[in-house]
């Protein structure tokens, strides 16, 4: 009964912003979303790339599904922003040809701070109990860049990473990617051979880290490379149906136990 009810809420929701689209843009933009309908769990949105509104939901994430509806709206499509997503990609490339591939900027970094975490949830078992449970509900501050930290969250960062030449390594590494994600975005308007060059420099730090964490991470973004430095050439992001699907999240929390 509540998916019945919560599929409605989601359509009502929708209905005013999306409209039977007929033919695609040149550039959009996928992302899955979660919606717990009858007919699957997660649902796919699809966005003008270009000004972030919403254009259409298709009913579940499946190739089935994703790939007529491209071959079908399609034809003018040159540009996809997505995520890291390999059904995604292949079901863009046999419905759409050889379009532009953009992977998403939220979702290719989070692989590297995902090894990180993977790195400190390591090392800190072998913490003092207190240690190990500080630096779990410290974890947020091997995230941030350092100038952005509190004196004690600074003090609290030294602290744990120089319990762990390992956990240092590590932070290290996220530190450098950081650095090349916020020099790359600078250079986005003239992007260069630069962009290239510090993204391999950075391949080969990891490499001789030997952290398999975050050589696990590497590997992906060399799979994912192209469509990597083409958010930087071309500019576009998911951001704009990333706060869409956030905004749904915080209505749906809002709305728990509401019935029709």
């Amino acid at each position: 009964m509540w998916k019945r009810n919560e599929k409605r809420t989601d359509a009502r929701l929708a209905g005013p912003m999306i409209h039977e689209v007929k033919e695609l843009p040149e550039v959009i933009a996928i992302d899955e979303c979660k919606g717990d309908t009858d007919e699957g769990k997660y649902q796919v949105l699809i966005a003008d790339g270009r000004t972030g509104e919403p254009l259409d939901i298709l009913s579940d994430r499946t190739a089935a599904t994703i790939k007529p509806y491209l071959r079908e709206k399609g034809a003018e499509v040159e540009i996809v922003v997505m995520d890291m997503s390999p059904s995604f990609k292949s079901a863009v490339q046999q419905a759409l040809g050889s379009p532009i591939i953009i992977a998403d900027r939220f979702h290719f970094c989070r692989y590297i701070y995902w090894a990180l975490d993977l790195v400190r949830r390591n090392v800190q078992k072998d913490f003092h109990d207190y240690d190990r449970r500080k630096c779990k509900r410290m974890k947020h501050v091997f995230h941030k860049s350092p100038a952005t930290l509190s004196e004690k969250q600074y003090w609290y960062l030294e602290w744990y990473l120089n319990l762990s030449h390992e956990l240092t390594d590590a932070y290290q590494l996220k530190e450098m990617f950081r650095f090349w994600f916020d020099q790359a975005k600078q250079e986005q308007e003239n992007p260069g051979q630069g962009i290239k060059e510090g993204l391999y420099a950075f391949y080969q730090e990891v490499e001789a880290s030997g952290l398999a964490e975050l050589k696990k991470a590497a590997q992906t973004l060399k799979n994912w490379q192209t469509e990597i430095l083409n958010s930087f050439t071309f500019g576009y992001t998911n951001e704009p149906i990333e706060g869409l699907n956030n905004q749904t999240k915080v209505m749906k929390r809002n709305a728990f136990g509401f019935q029709r």
